[in-house]
């Protein structure tokens, strides 16, 4: 008997709040979690580099308002983060259901582009006093900005977040509701992945609620080559709902919860060690990593936005055309090429309603079926072509009924080596050490060790502490290569020491012909053109002989101009 239940389209299928409703009462299956086991900071962390060193202290930019919720005798920061969070509100526009059912016609008539401006900062406390709950809703000039991000610079993107909220707050309302948590968390999801379960971070975290690799695969998520869970709406929800209940029993604060989950516990930790064991969040905020300070207050200015968009004259955006959808679950191979070819979709369509598949092969087998998710009106369908849907063109879909190897280029996305029944170890970076050395000498590929560790830009620095995975039986070998000289790291596989090219580089003397310029964490190239007026990265490239593949190197001195150039 074919188990129909209206489900989640994808990026940007609405349901109407009816339809919501009966679907819930007609019995959403409930999605059964393991039990976590042994949560591990390392593990679970979203690991980045801290934003500020030890050293630094805290300055407060701003004084604060007599006003201010929830923040007395507390200096507040005055910054403005909100290029982190446009970035993940730009993807949402990408999706193929935006590009179909959302036309931003600049000829429609809509009656939203008159709204309030430059309201008193005494009317957002008013308000957010009157909507906070469970969890204080602090205001300050950071959470200012994001609010006026919402409310006057995004807006065509915020109404359809609210559409879109329509149909994916009551999924989470019911889960965190069975988890005893607040309510509020469901405007996580906004700021997270802008309400698109495909989102991916440059860093590799994936889904409405942006799990990391290792993250998921400890909350139990099935994440193959095949299945990414993290961007199943049902069980991604649930996995989040078991995250936030072990962060908020670890930090009993819901703001260092809120801000772990972005950034991992180890780096909430340091952030409260080096603020001299403060456990308020706006104490703590400068040793945070940068995207992490804006977290927050960007859930505040959501929970804003979300209750009070009615009075900015915000408008929920609707698809043109409703579409709903029903799942039937599959029992055997399948690709998305033979529903396409034998139902007439687009395959776009079905990548968008089914998300938490890879590579366009459903993998389900008799004794594990997956769900498929399709419009109504293809349901009968593909119910009526069933045997010829599976039999189409199956030899080249399925040599000898077995699933290929994963090589198609199809894939938008890296597919990390799995971690089961490997051992873990930390490896501590010492000065001179670099991304492509180190994966050689753990006999790892350097995408598996960038995506353990949320190593972006190939950036490390001595000291940090990475977690590499290696065979159990082998792992008190690998385990030597931390007390192991580079010369010794270097003959383990079968290399003489040498010296890297950016090394080289700057063991010869400076020429005092030349401006130069010291890499610092997170720099690139093109950021380095940037704020020197008049150079290109082309230049940069040719002054200092770096070839393509060239990555730089936090302390690398690089040539910018001769002196006395403008």
């Amino acid at each position: 008997m074919w188990k129909i239940l209206v489900t989640y389209v994808g990026t940007l299928i609405i349901v109407f709040f009816t339809q919501i409703l009966a679907a819930q009462e007609s019995g959403r299956p409930r999605v059964e979690m393991p039990p976590i086991k042994n949560l591990e900071p390392e593990l679970i962390a979203r690991i980045a580099p801290a934003s500020v060193p030890e050293d630094s202290t805290i300055t407060a930019s701003s004084q604060i308002s007599s006003d201010t919720l929830s923040l007395e005798n507390i200096s507040i920061p005055d910054e403005d983060l909100n290029d982190i969070f446009s970035e993940k509100m730009d993807s949402l526009v990408n999706t193929w259901y935006i590009k179909n059912m959302f036309h931003f016609d600049s000829s429609e008539v809509r009656f939203t582009n008159v709204y309030p401006t430059n309201l008193p900062d005494s009317v957002y406390i008013a308000r957010l006093r009157e909507t906070q709950q469970v969890i204080d809703l602090s205001y300050n000039k950071v959470v200012k900005n994001f609010i006026q991000l919402y409310t006057e610079k995004r807006r065509d993107l915020v109404e359809v977040m609210l559409g879109l909220s329509a149909y994916y707050f009551p999924i989470f309302e019911e889960t965190l509701d069975r988890y005893n948590l607040p309510l509020e968390l469901k405007y996580l999801p906004i700021i997270e992945s802008a309400l698109n379960p495909k989102a991916l971070s440059r860093a590799g975290a994936n889904g409405l609620w942006q799990f990391m690799y290792g993250t998921g695969k400890q909350m139990g998520l099935e994440i193959s080559s095949f299945v990414d869970e993290r961007r199943d709406p049902l069980k991604s929800t649930e996995a989040a709902a078991k995250y936030f209940k072990y962060l908020y029993d670890t930090y009993e604060d819901w703001f260092l919860a809120i801000a772990a989950y972005n950034c991992g516990p180890g780096n909430v930790n340091r952030a409260i060690r080096r603020a001299g064991n403060k456990r308020n969040y706006w104490e703590i905020y400068y040793r945070l990593p940068r995207e992490t300070r804006g977290y927050v207050p960007a859930f505040v200015a959501a929970v804003y936005v979300m209750n009070y968009y009615k009075e900015h004259n915000l408008q929920p955006r609707m698809p043109e055309m409703p579409l709903k959808t029903d799942t039937v679950f599959i029992h055997d191979f399948l690709h998305f090429n033979q529903l396409e070819a034998t139902l007439n979709i687009e395959k776009e369509q079905l990548r968008s309603l089914n998300p938490m598949y890879r590579r366009d092969v459903i993998p389900a087998k008799s004794g594990k079926p997956y769900p498929l998710t399709l419009p109504t009106q293809k349901i009968m369908d593909f119910i009526d072509l069933d045997t010829a849907v599976f039999a189409y063109e199956r030899e080249k879909y399925f040599p000898d009924n077995t699933l290929v190897s994963p090589s198609s280029p199809s894939s938008n996305y890296f597919t990390p080596a799995d971690v089961e029944g490997k051992a873990k170890i930390l490896y501590t970076v010492k000065t001179g050490d670099n991304v492509g050395f180190i994966s050689s000498w753990f006999r790892v590929r350097t995408s598996d060790l960038k995506y353990w560790n949320n190593i972006h830009r190939n950036l490390i620095r001595a000291g940090q502490k990475l977690v590499i995975y290696v065979p159990k039986d082998q792992k008190e070998k690998y385990e030597k290569i931390n007390s192991m000289t580079f010369s010794q790291k270097q003959a383990s596989i079968g290399k003489s020491a040498g010296v890297s090219s950016s090394n080289k580089q700057q063991s010869k003397p400076l020429d005092p012909n030349y401006e130069y310029y010291t890499v610092k964490n997170g720099d690139t190239i093109w950021d380095i053109a940037k704020r020197h007026n008049g150079i290109s990265p082309d230049d940069i490239v040719r002054l200092n002989n770096l070839g393509n593949g060239t990555n730089l190197t936090i302390g690398q001195k690089l040539k910018i101009k001769p002196k006395g150039n403008i």
